[in-house]
């Protein structure tokens, strides 16, 4: 009898072990389900939150987005510009024809004038001249302030001088008495279809705040010195995040500046790297800041120099060290 609740109890006890022993790798095993299924949760969540910084990240950089395969940019009016184009500054009468018909024929299809420049006629006559359907070619002039006191008579002036049907875009030069005014007047002319965008130049954060609660159509283009001795690390971003898009002037520096600029030591071992120039180097880095450039010039091989901006790409360290170059050095007055 003995040895049979011997075997019993032997039996018994095997069960209780095994038992314990299955419990104990559920636990184990529950444990590890518990852990893994956190460690997944995290590694989840922590995705997401990289992807949610990354999608607001491109937000804000998608609020003015360049396209470098049509080399344009949708303005918040709705209407496609190029992204490069030539500035006319200074060119007047044959040479202003001669550098406007020059950038057409190298595929350049915007085209920047204004009142004070006094060339808009030579840049109609080139326009017109060229044999390019008008709506490939956008055309940017501006209002100076001497002009504000009666701008619908300005409007009609820049439509009669430049003689293209229409203006693609048209900006008030710089700020002045009756800005709001003129400003207004460019509207009413948008919605009788003589001008298609409105926009401002030499407008920065202060002016901007103060101007744009007594307007009714936003800017689609703020135009402003921009150059990697003057960059404005500060407006462009406050800029673009109104959905306005950024153009600069004097991209190479300006005139009595240019060289000094083109010869700076970091940017012309940029340019070596990559085989280009270093106006080359410049107006790409404009752009990959999202920055429309307007380099302007009447030398043809220049010219077309400055459309050769997209068969190469700064690297971000490339990036970096240009931006580490700004002096906040301003090469004009405006």
């Amino acid at each position: 009898m003995k040895k049979f609740f011997d075997i019993i109890l032997t039996f018994s006890l095997a069960f209780s072990m095994t038992a314990c022993g299955n419990s104990a790798q559920e636990v184990t095993a529950e444990n590890s389900a518990v852990a893994i299924s956190t460690k997944a949760s995290t590694v989840v969540s922590e995705k997401a939150e990289s992807k949610s910084e990354i999608g607001e990240e491109n937000s804000l950089k998608n609020n003015i987005e360049f396209n470098f395969e049509t080399k344009t940019v949708t303005l918040n009016s709705g209407y496609e510009m190029p992204i490069y184009g030539l500035g006319t500054y200074s060119l007047e009468g044959e040479e202003c024809v001669q550098s406007v018909t020059a950038a057409l024929e190298n595929g350049v299809r915007l085209i920047d004038t204004a009142y004070m420049y006094h060339n808009e006629e030579s840049v109609g006559e080139a326009i017109r001249n060229s044999g390019i359907p008008r709506e490939e070619i956008f055309v940017i002039t501006k209002l100076y302030p001497n002009q504000f006191s009666n701008p619908e008579n300005a409007i009609e002036q820049a439509l009669e001088k430049l003689d293209i049907d229409y203006i693609d875009m048209m900006l008030l030069h710089h700020p002045g008495t009756d800005d709001v005014k003129a400003y207004k007047a460019m509207e009413k002319a948008v919605s009788e279809g003589k001008i298609r965008s409105v926009g401002l130049s030499n407008w920065y954060v202060e002016e901007l705040e103060d101007f744009l609660p007594q307007i009714t159509i936003t800017p689609a283009l703020v135009q402003n010195e921009i150059h990697p001795y003057y960059q404005e690390n500060d407006v462009i971003p406050y800029i673009h995040d109104l959905g306005i898009v950024v153009q600069g002037w004097y991209p190479l520096g300006g005139r009595g500046y240019t060289k000094e600029l083109l010869s700076d030591e970091v940017i012309s071992e940029i340019a070596e790297a990559h085989g280009k120039s270093s106006a080359q180097v410049i107006l790409r880095w404009n752009l990959q800041k999202g920055v429309v450039v307007i380099p302007g010039s009447s030398n043809p091989d220049h010219i077309k120099e400055n459309t050769e901006l997209f068969d190469f790409e700064l690297s971000d360290e490339e990036m970096e060290k240009i931006n580490a170059l700004d002096r906040n050095e301003k090469h004009d007055w405006y």
